[in-house]
């Protein structure tokens, strides 16, 4: 009659180390597993408030697909929520409706602006326009652009979750007493030749 084996042989984990093991165990620390699932479930909050929604819709499209990155649906209710992302422009009138849905998410939330009118009001240099969205909110990453492409927004959601794996971002809010306030540089894409359509 075979022997059916134990969780591990405890002669071979003490020879051979975990390589021993027969079955299929993760070792790790919990702190690590939380960061690691918290940075693959971004669930983000839409906040589109001018022409950079536009291009985030198009982020969440089948041609960039973020169903890839844990974030397929973009969530209607702040209480499903755990990423916003501000695109554009903020008024005087928003930032308190701003304000409310970011106080109604769930903690750990985080925060990107996307765009260069969310992040310093942009051209906007007015009395009607928010100067920044950090008047209002912590941010954590910005990403610049007028408006940003999908593949800034991307590279943005990408800082993101690097950041709250490794544990960096949880560091620089406490430092902040806010959002983290990662800056991006605009990512260098190369314009490749234009698709020419055969006429038929």
């Amino acid at each position: 009659m075979a022997r059916v084996p134990l969780i591990g042989d405890l002669a071979k984990v003490n020879g051979e180390g975990l390589e021993g093991l027969e079955h299929n165990f993760i070792t790790a620390r919990i702190e690590n597993l939380v960061k690691w699932s918290r940075a693959r479930s971004c669930w983000p909050a839409t906040f589109g408030l001018a022409c950079c929604a536009i291009e985030m819709m198009a982020t969440g499209a089948a041609h960039y697909d973020l169903a890839r990155y844990g974030m397929e649906v973009f969530r209607a209710s702040p209480r499903q929520a755990d990423l916003m992302i501000v695109a554009g422009r903020v008024s005087q009138k928003m930032a308190p409706i701003l304000r409310q849905i970011y106080d109604q998410m769930m903690e750990p939330k985080w925060v990107i602006s996307m765009g260069v009118c969310a992040s310093s009001g942009g051209m906007f240099n007015n009395y009607a326009i928010v100067q920044g969205v950090d008047q209002v909110v912590p941010v954590d990453v910005y990403a610049p652009g007028c408006p940003p492409g999908p593949e800034t927004l991307m590279h943005a959601i990408l800082t993101l979750h690097e950041k709250i794996q490794s544990g960096e971002l949880t560091r620089r809010r406490e430092e902040n007493s806010g959002g983290a306030a990662i800056q991006l540089s605009e990512p260098s894409v190369e314009i490749s030749q234009p698709v020419e359509l055969e006429s038929r």
